[in-house]
């Protein structure tokens, strides 16, 4: 697509998902925006005879959002960074430098860490950056970890916090990891690490509509988490990077497709990339479980990050902590397609698709409370069959057409437009 008109007119096309918004007056042939470039796409390939595996991960949320403090333990100084439910990922990098601000003001220079999932490797390469010497210690290790199980991409307010529970003092830790995670994450775009600048398309009949979301059973209770709406003012959710195309411009099933830039992250790449970087500057991990806060007095590290998500129910008793089962389904990787896309079914299952080099990614759930790690049968058919019946209704590009690619925006979208995207 070209980047250029996208970032001149998309505020122009659509505001929040709503039209007009942004008019000021009579438009002119000098003032009108340009229509945006259709998208020519290759077409999804999903069927039964595809599916690779069913993968099942927990996401560690709290009511009342994350926690990351530091605290007197003995001798020790024990700094708590967990709990960060679909964020994980998304927020790593910024909770992990204010990680390293509280260790700063510890005796010492020796840090241990606790997991080894994106919250724990995050800490511990920004510890890293102000000359700690770090240990991981953890009970699995990536391709093993949470964080290797998740859909992945810069998704801040996923199943993060309830609406009703939050206070100034955590959303000004929101905003701050949020900021500093965003900004790391771009330094970090390509193959390297995983990361990349991708089309998303959301599909749909109504241009006013919101964004799609995964499919599967879990929906009940998800009205409770904040959105962008609760965790910052409207002046500052422009959402101006948003095409709107029409009819004939797209080739979905549906009157209209919404076009948006994802940061998207491909987990096995990006948490080895950690994993290799942690090690290059001098870090170590042991393979070991915690049982109680006792066996921490053990460790001869002065400074104790805390990054055990779940763990945290058990070992420091925090029954504030609910699980939030999440489900995905991969099929056969097509190299050919560089984007992201969902839309509704006639079930009224949204089917969902994101694209990486181990699979195309479909479906997604929400269910919360559920610790079970098996696979969900009737999940995993819903999500399937939906994408079946959603991109075999794709329209094929033309013989010889020239495909529309994703490429890096030429300005970042600013951080506010992505506090509505769903992971």
């Amino acid at each position: 697509m070209n980047r250029r008109r996208m970032l001149k007119t998309g505020g122009m096309a659509l505001v929040g998902f709503g039209l007009g918004s942004c008019r000021t007056g009579s438009a002119t042939s000098a003032s009108r925006p340009a229509r945006p470039a259709p998208a020519v796409l290759a077409p999804v390939h999903a069927s039964w005879d595809r599916v690779l595996r069913t993968t099942v991960g927990l996401r560690p949320h709290r009511d009342a959002g994350f926690v990351l403090r530091a605290e007197r333990f003995g001798d020790k100084t024990l700094i708590h960074d967990y709990g960060h439910a679909g964020a994980g990922m998304s927020l790593g990098w910024g909770c992990g430098a204010m990680v390293a601000d509280f260790a700063q003001q510890a005796s010492g220079r020796r840090a241990a860490v606790i997991g080894c999932g994106s919250p724990g490797l995050t800490a511990a390469r920004q510890l890293q950056r102000r000359g700690f010497e770090v240990t991981i210690y953890a009970m699995t290790v990536p391709p093993n970890t949470t964080s290797n199980m998740s859909l992945a991409g810069f998704t801040p307010t996923t199943a993060l916090v309830n609406r009703d529970r939050r206070t100034a003092e955590w959303d000004a830790q929101f905003v701050r990891a949020a900021e500093i995670s965003y900004r790391e994450l771009q330094l970090m775009v390509g193959r390297t690490y995983g990361v990349y600048w991708m089309d998303s398309y959301n599909a749909t009949d109504t241009p006013t509509s919101g964004t799609g979301r995964g499919g599967g059973r879990g929906g009940e209770g998800r009205s409770n988490y904040a959105t962008d709406a609760d965790l910052v003012p409207e002046s500052l959710r422009p959402n101006r990077f948003r095409e709107l195309l029409g009819p004939g411009d797209h080739p979905f099933p549906t009157k209209y497709a919404v076009r948006t830039l994802a940061l998207s992250i491909e987990p096995s790449i990006y948490l080895d990339a950690l994993v290799r970087d942690f090690l290059a500057f001098g870090g170590r991990i042991v393979i070991r479980k915690f049982d109680a806060p006792r066996d921490l007095m053990t460790l001869a590290e002065p400074v104790v990050v805390n990054c055990t998500g779940l763990g945290s129910y058990t070992l420091f008793d925090d029954k504030a902590l609910v699980p939030v089962k999440g489900q995905l389904t991969a099929l056969v990787p097509q190299r050919e397609i560089d984007y992201r896309a969902g839309g509704p079914t006639s079930s009224g299952v949204n089917a969902t698709m994101n694209s990486r080099s181990d699979g195309l990614i479909v479906g997604n759930l929400q269910d919360p409370g559920n610790w079970s790690l098996e696979p969900d049968e009737d999940v995993r058919q819903r999500n399937v069959d939906a994408a079946i019946e959603f991109f075999s209704a794709m329209r094929a590009p033309k013989a010889g057409a020239r495909l529309t690619r994703s490429a890096p925006p030429r300005i970042a979208p600013p951080l506010q437009s992505f506090f509505d995207v769903d992971s």
